[in-house]
Parts: structure tokens; sequence; C-alpha cells
């Protein structure tokens, strides 16, 4: 799957939103760039790497040589990568920041609501777009491996300068640094399917979406206007 790289998992959602009503998401966005203290939930959770939330007015998309859409909606494109399963990130999402999520879909047609989190999962579902291709650096380590390597390389530095004061110096160091570290000494890898019951409900949604596309094309074919 090209949004799975490693532990890591690449997630492009966008969502159409009425233009009288993007100005509102504008200064909901400026207001929590003054207000980071709105966003400890989200900085909280060291499962993500990243998060972005971007306007697209109407008029903003590019002329790729197919022609300059005309649109009667404003989008917004939500990017973020993660780690574990797409579950588990909108389970932490909606419990950690169910009003911030509310905010920042304020304007976003037909949004359900963060809680119940089951129909968040299906809106997300419904204008998640998969991603082509995707790169991650570092594939077998998750943002905790990251830190906790970084922790250790500064560890050795410091072991590097003791060395050079003496056996009886660096022994003394070397203990203290390696009780300092012993919990950042794991082996990165390739994270296990967190479930069963999660493999198969990825397996499932993956389905139900591909047999929604093709009612969707057929219905386009035969010359029926599609529901919205």
């Amino acid at each position: 799957m090209s949004n799975l790289a490693g532990k890591a998992y690449a997630m492009n959602v966008i969502t159409p939103s009425k233009p009288y009503r993007t100005w509102a998401n504008r200064l909901i966005f400026m207001a929590s760039r003054g207000l980071p203290a709105r966003l400890k939930g989200l900085l909280g959770l060291s499962i993500i790497h990243f998060a972005r939330w971007v306007i697209i007015k109407r008029d903003q998309w590019p002329d790729l040589g197919q022609g300059k859409p005309q649109l009667q909606n404003d989008y917004m494109l939500f990017c973020s990568n993660f780690n574990g399963t797409w579950d588990q990130y909108i389970d932490a999402f909606s419990d950690g920041i169910p009003n911030g999520l509310n905010m920042f879909w304020y304007s976003a047609t037909k949004y359900p609501l963060s809680i119940p989190v089951t129909g968040f999962k299906t809106y997300i579902t419904h204008n998640q777009v998969n991603t082509d291709y995707y790169y991650n650096a570092t594939p077998g380590s998750a943002q905790r491996d990251v830190k906790a390597g970084l922790r250790v390389y500064d560890a050795v530095l410091e072991l590097e300068k003791a060395y050079a004061e003496g056996p009886e110096v660096f022994a003394t160091a070397y203990r203290a640094a390696l009780l300092k570290t012993q919990n950042d000494l794991g082996e990165p890898g390739f994270g296990p399917v967190a479930s069963l019951d999660t493999e198969r409900a990825d397996v499932n949604r993956e389905a139900y979406v591909n047999r929604a596309q093709q009612k969707f094309d057929q219905t386009r074919a035969e010359g029926e206007t599609p529901d919205a």
C-alpha cells in the first residue's frame, strides 16, 4: 500500500467547504496559531510526525494543462504522517482534541463532529485520497525511536569526552550514561499488526471504498447523477 512506509502512514484528506464559510475557518486557524495552548492535546500525541490544515480557494487550483477548473466549493487539505494504524490514529485524534477537530473542520460540508468516532471515521474514509508515492527516511523507526536515537547519540558524544580523561572517569561516565539511556536502547524495526480485528477492519474498509467507487463510476457511465 503506497500510504505505508515501514511504521509510518501518510494521510491526505480533502473536504469541500462553501466559500461563504471558509473565512471563519481562516480566523480559527489564526487564533490557533496565536493560542498554542489550545493544541496541547495534539502536541502530546507522540505518534504524530506532522499534521497540517490548508484552505485552498476555488480559484487557486493550478492549471496543469487540463484547463482551469470551475469549482463551486473551496477545499481544505489535511496532510499528516503518523505511526501506527489508521484506526489508532483516528481514535487518538478524536480522544485527544475533539473540540479542536470540530473547530478545524468547522466549515466542512456534512462534517459529523469528531464524537462519536464512528461517523468521523466514515467521513474521513470518504474524503481520504490515497498517496501515490510516499518516502520516509527512517521507515523502521517511529517518532519515539528517532528521539531515543538522538539521546543515545548525545550520550556517546559525552562518553567520547570522558574517554580522553582516563579509564576511571570513563567508567563512571559510562555507568551514568547507561543508567540514563537504558530505556532508549531498544531495536527499531517494522511494527507488528495492532490486532487481527484492526487488520480485518482495514481490509473491509478498503473493499467498501472500492465498491462505492465502482457504483459511482457505473452510475456516471449510465448518465445518471450520482448522489453527493
